[in-house]
């Protein structure tokens, strides 16, 4: 009876390191396609923040109310690079960005003073900004003349976010499902060629509880092992992809990948744990003759 446990045991072992890959390319899999839905929302982020906000200024606007209004736009918790642009300011940027023969025509300088700024990437809504005009309106009277930013521009990029995050999320929800019962099969397969050995314990006298703790002790560290795995070939994806294209570093998210690490490593564990312990406690219930 020993040596059909030795037996077992060493035939056992081969099936932990299939195991453990299987659930790894599982694993690398999902990390692939959420490091994707990561860069999707960074970049709908990216666009966000990059649109210019204009707050052009009336002619007759006093010092004192232009400070109060750029203060007043600073410490707004969504407003990012608030900039007043003088005239002058305003000139010079028009001179780099087009030509310069309009100061054959006009001797003065019609651009008006503004403050620019830009939104944060969950403010940058067309209500939103709306909104923010009126308020603006309101709080300094007088003091500003016209409150412009690329409406279509907005709500495009608004719509194309929004549409990516949900296909994405669709998209994950699927590929959660099909991970979990790709991670469960591999499971009850690598459990399979274990049966005789639980078996064999539960003949010699050993209790339901004696019999699963070392093997659920082991799905954990399994699971633990498959996670770092997956998360080394993830890394490592990203690190080349980063290398070979430069533009995806401005889309690094590293609360995002440490995220997504997290709910791998869930995965692993949590899938394996459960999906062992059931298979042992069908292999207890099952009768001798039924395991061939």
């Amino acid at each position: 009876m020993a040596q059909l446990g030795k037996a077992s045991s060493k035939k056992s072992k081969p099936s932990y390191i299939g195991a453990i890959v299987g659930v790894a390319v599982v694993l690398f899999l999902f990390g692939i396609v959420g490091w994707f839905f990561l860069n999707i929302r960074k970049t709908g982020d990216y666009f966000k923040e990059s649109i210019q906000v204009h707050t052009y200024l009336n002619r007759d606007a006093g010092k004192k109310q232009i400070d109060s209004l750029t203060q007043y736009i600073s410490a707004l918790p969504y407003a990012n690079r608030v900039e007043y642009v003088t005239k002058e300011k305003a000139m010079q940027k028009w001179n780099s960005a087009n030509d310069t023969t309009w100061k054959q025509f006009l001797n003065n300088n019609p651009l008006p003073e503004s403050i620019d700024f830009y939104v944060k990437a969950d403010h940058v809504e067309k209500d939103s900004l709306n909104l923010l005009a009126s308020n603006l309106q309101l709080i300094f009277p007088g003091v500003i003349s016209e409150f412009q930013f690329p409406t279509e521009t907005v709500a495009k990029v608004s719509q194309f976010v929004k549409t990516a995050a949900l296909i994405f999320l669709i998209a994950a929800i699927i590929l959660t499902i099909i991970v979990v019962f790709s991670i469960d099969n591999t499971i009850r397969l690598a459990m399979y060629s274990n049966r005789f050995l639980i078996k064999t314990m539960q003949m010699v006298g050993a209790t339901r509880g004696f019999i699963a703790k070392p093997i659920n002790q082991r799905a954990v560290i399994n699971g633990l092992i498959a996670s770092a795995i997956a998360i080394a070939l993830v890394w490592l994806t990203v690190v080349v992809v980063e290398s070979l294209r430069p533009e995806f570093k401005l889309l690094h998210d590293n609360t995002g990948l440490l995220l997504l690490f997290l709910i791998i490593v869930l995965l692993g564990v949590t899938i394996t744990l459960a999906s062992t312990h059931r298979s042992v406690i069908k292999y207890l219930r099952m009768k001798l003759d039924d395991l061939y």
